[in-house]
């Protein structure tokens, strides 16, 4: 049964379905004392009592509390109420970005790639600071509005970044992540630290303007075995005009071997500072000018 048949949850008068998951749904809630507006993200009552997916959304809570950056949603509170089960969290009115590349094509997001990316990897380097490696990093997990402000969503299966001995004696772990966008290691169940989420960010990026991950298959394992053997297409090949340079990060983002990427998200800031995404920057939309590599 969903929400749709109650008016409130705690204190917050419950207004509109925002968004929607396998598992959970996000609506725009209302603090009738405060009159704060948040997004209350709620597991549909069948699985309020599935202690996996209740799991999940603690940790979601436990990893983002304690996060404060402007790329990076905020989550304020962890609730369990006659029944419902919830998270608090900073309402930020946007599509994620599947959803509007879906709707507007690599065309339509093109004007907004440089935004993107340079806010993707500034979220996910704060993220790696405070220890976190996000593990499921794909367009569906960024919400964009129509300003370009974006912001890095669901901690679910984020793990803490292990150091010293702890990385090479963890042994093979549970696999999880979404199949299109998992590094190597990610796949075959190893430890995996920020150069993971560098993989993944690589194949989001890659099929924003190519319109397509680097790596699809018939099956799953043909899939998986692509992100452990294949090169990815070069990205040149997409006709985006993308510059040399750029399409050579994230190349190098997709290296099959962690040390062969950049080794973190501070390194793809400076290499961004000194390139640009097109050669021909798309204009917003609404605009007809053009704007080639070098105009002033």
């Amino acid at each position: 049964m969903a929400w749709e048949a109650h008016d409130r949850i705690g204190q917050y008068r419950l207004l509109s379905v925002v968004g929607t998951g396998r598992n959970c749904q996000v609506w725009e809630a209302i603090n009738d004392s405060t009159l704060e507006r948040r997004a209350i993200k709620i597991l549909e009552e069948q699985f309020a009592g599935d202690r996996e997916q209740v799991a999940l959304l603690k940790r979601e809570f436990g990893v983002g509390e304690g996060l404060d950056h402007p790329s990076v949603i905020h989550i304020y509170d962890f609730k369990t109420l006659r029944g419902a089960v919830y998270l608090v969290m900073e309402l930020f009115p946007a599509q994620n970005i599947k959803q509007f590349f879906l709707q507007e094509g690599a065309d339509g997001i093109a004007p907004y790639l440089t935004k993107f990316v340079e806010q993707s990897v500034a979220g996910l380097g704060y993220l790696h600071s405070q220890g976190w490696i996000h593990r499921d990093v794909k367009p569906d997990n960024f919400l964009m509005n129509r300003e370009g402000v974006v912001k890095l969503i669901d901690f679910a299966i984020a793990d803490k970044k292990k150091g010293g001995l702890a990385q090479f004696f963890s042994g093979r772990g549970k696999i999880q992540g979404t199949r299109s966008y998992m590094s190597p290691e990610q796949i075959r169940g190893k430890s995996v630290d920020e150069r993971s989420d560098i993989y993944s960010l690589g194949c989001t990026i890659h099929e924003l303007i190519a319109g397509k991950p680097p790596f699809t298959g018939q099956n799953t394992q043909e899939l998986l075995t692509k992100h452990l053997q294949s090169a990815p297409p070069p990205l040149e090949a997409a006709g985006r005009d993308v510059t040399s340079e750029f399409a050579e990060l994230v190349r190098k983002m997709l290296a099959k071997k962690p040390e062969n990427r950049p080794q973190s998200m501070s390194e793809i800031q400076r290499s961004l500072r000194a390139m640009q995404v097109f050669n021909r920057i798309p204009p917003p939309p609404g605009s007809a000018k053009v704007v080639r590599k070098g105009d002033h």
